[in-house]
């Protein structure tokens, strides 16, 4: 037999079974206060409060869902259930996950709820109540199964609040946020068109000063030191506008990084011949540490160099004449190492401190003679965030500043196939007499040149070259003719992207295949650079036989497009 809730269809106070009845031992006082609770709870203009029977029937209606929906108790107790007033496509959608997350066929409609109630877990979600004049409104609804003394499913228990203010404000604040992300991608497009704007007329100048500056005759002393000016001016110019490109390709998601093992050692020995000169120029002494053993770490190594140069330009730049620059490293993790950048300059302020990293911020300096833009720290933050790493600064006024940055470790770079010369044993040797062929591989990561290097000399058919940038890489192409060249995507300078489009549209170098060999390894990446132009794309780690496999093809390719070549009386 059906379990029937008391109910009054000309109110809404009926008490939804025995567990809401007083119990008779307890004293009047308790059951006034328990009658008023009741009271309180049930005509309570803000929450929706709908009761049902265990089939999902209504069998209670407070004040507050009359209100709430427009209709009267009489109208919905025993006559509906609340998926007659929830949003069908949201039930039927509610149902569906239901039955995929319980392995169970579920009907669309209340059933849905219920079942899940029955397993007496709390369920609380957003819907759309529908009301009786057709109008519509966002809830939060809580279901909770009711039970007697036996355990067994009584009924259900709804409550409910509006939830249109909510809703509202996350609405605006969403349409605030995309306003401020578009209006920040326009600012972005902005500064990158301006700046290759500006490149133009400013190629002009710094292009005749040179030539005027280098022609003949001389130009007089009094001119000399005009063109100086010039061109200091000009390179400054040069300087600023990389660097409002770069902080416009950061922040509008356009700057693309090639995580990879970086060897520390070779990145530090490579800034600090960078600059050292202009340290020495500055009467600063510098100190770089020993790594006794060899460090790697997960980054993108032209990025690295960048964060380092910037942080070490800095150091020499803000620093006391016949001062020192100590650049310190020591374990944070056995999974991260900190890198920090010592400088014996005036030191920074905490209000100067807490101003770090804020763009066009030079801290006060916009008056010294040390030119700026305030934008080089932050370029370094953003890249440092983007490698996944962490950036940071103490300082003590009169003593110096130390700026510091530190990055994820990593192993060394390896083939990806541990059985990598048991696996390259099994493939047929290269006939003897096979004519040596050329391959060119672009790539500035020396650990990374050194494993192609191990595999190439496997092969007694080819000989290898390398090129440390995309542009020498343009020139050993034009120069050699190799038959194939494998291609790194982010590359000093230029990137292999635009290195690869640039031999394709030349003549001379558009027949040769050119595979990309790169750690940017997601779907996306791939399908970019296929869809750009190369003949293949190979990712990092290297997979001996794929590697291998991918460049005969190319040979391949290169030996049939070759004569092709030649019988059009190309070559």
């Amino acid at each position: 037999m059906q379990k029937k809730l008391p109910h009054s269809t000309s109110a809404c106070y009926a008490v939804y079974g025995s567990q809401l009845m007083p119990d008779k031992t307890r004293s009047q006082s308790t059951m006034l206060k328990a009658g008023a609770l009741q009271h309180a709870i049930l005509t309570s203009a803000n929450f929706s409060i709908i009761a049902t029977d265990e089939k999902g029937i209504i069998q209670l209606f407070n004040v507050g869902a009359e209100r709430m929906l427009g209709y009267h108790a009489a109208e919905v107790v025993n006559k509906i259930s609340p998926s007659d007033i929830h949003d069908p496509e949201e039930v039927i959608a509610r149902a569906r996950a239901l039955s995929l997350e319980l392995a169970t066929p579920i009907a669309p409609g209340f059933e849905a709820l219920a079942f899940k109630a029955s397993r007496g877990i709390e369920d609380s979600y957003d819907l759309t109540y529908i009301c009786k004049d057709g109008s519509r409104f966002p809830a939060v609804v809580s279901i909770t199964a009711l039970r007697d003394d036996y355990g067994d499913i009584i009924g259900y228990l709804l409550i409910g609040t509006d939830n249109s203010v909510r809703k509202r404000v996350e609405s605006e604040l969403n349409e605030a946020m995309a306003a401020a992300e578009k209006a920040n991608l326009a600012k972005s497009d902005f500064l990158s068109s301006m700046s290759h704007e500006l490149r133009t007329p400013l190629n002009a100048i710094l292009g005749f000063a040179q030539l005027i500056e280098s022609g003949s005759p001389a130009p007089t002393l009094p001119q000399k030191r005009n063109l100086d000016q010039i061109l200091k001016a000009g390179w400054y110019l040069l300087d600023l506008i990389n660097e409002i490109l770069d902080l416009a390709r950061i922040e509008s998601g356009k700057v693309m990084l090639s995580p990879e093992s970086v060897s520390l050692a070779e990145v530090m020995l490579e800034c600090r011949a960078m600059i050292e000169p202009q340290a020495h120029k500055r009467g600063i002494d510098m100190t770089f540490p020993r790594f006794a053993i060899p460090y790697f770490v997960k980054a993108d190594r032209t990025r690295v160099k960048q964060v380092l140069i910037n942080l070490l330009f800095n150091a020499i730049k803000y620093n006391r004449p016949g001062g020192t620059v100590t650049v310190e490293f020591a374990l944070r993790s056995p999974n991260a190492i900190r890198i920090s950048v010592r400088d014996t300059g005036v030191g920074l302020k905490p209000a100067q401190l807490a101003q770090l990293f804020q763009p066009f911020n030079r801290l006060g300096k916009e008056t010294s003679a040390e030119e700026g833009t305030g934008i080089g720290l932050v370029v370094t933050k953003r890249l440092v965030e983007l490698m996944g790493g962490v950036i940071g600064a103490d300082s003590t006024v009169g003593a110096g500043s130390v700026f510091w940055i530190e990055l994820n470790l990593t192993t060394a770079p390896q083939l990806a196939v541990l059985e990598a010369e048991q696996a390259e044993l099994t493939r047929p040797s290269v006939a003897h007499g096979t004519p040596l062929r050329t391959l060119l591989y672009v790539e500035d990561n020396p650990a990374n040149l050194e494993l192609v290097e191990q595999l190439i000399a496997r092969r007694s058919d080819l000989r290898l070259l390398t090129a440390a940038d995309g542009n020498l890489g343009i020139e050993f192409a034009r120069t050699y003719q190799p038959e194939v060249i494998l291609m790194d995507i982010n590359l000093p300078g230029i990137s292999g992207i635009e290195a690869m489009k640039t031999l394709h549209a030349d003549p001379v170098t558009a027949h040769i295949p050119i595979v990309a060999l790169s750690a940017n390894a997601l779907p996306r990446d791939i399908a970019k650079g296929l869809d750009a132009g190369f003949f293949n794309y190979l990712t990092k780690p290297i997979k001996v036989n794929e590697f291998m496999d991918a460049l005969d093809l190319a040979l391949k390719f290169s030996q049939t497009n070759s004569n092709r070549v030649e019988k059009k009386g190309f070559v």
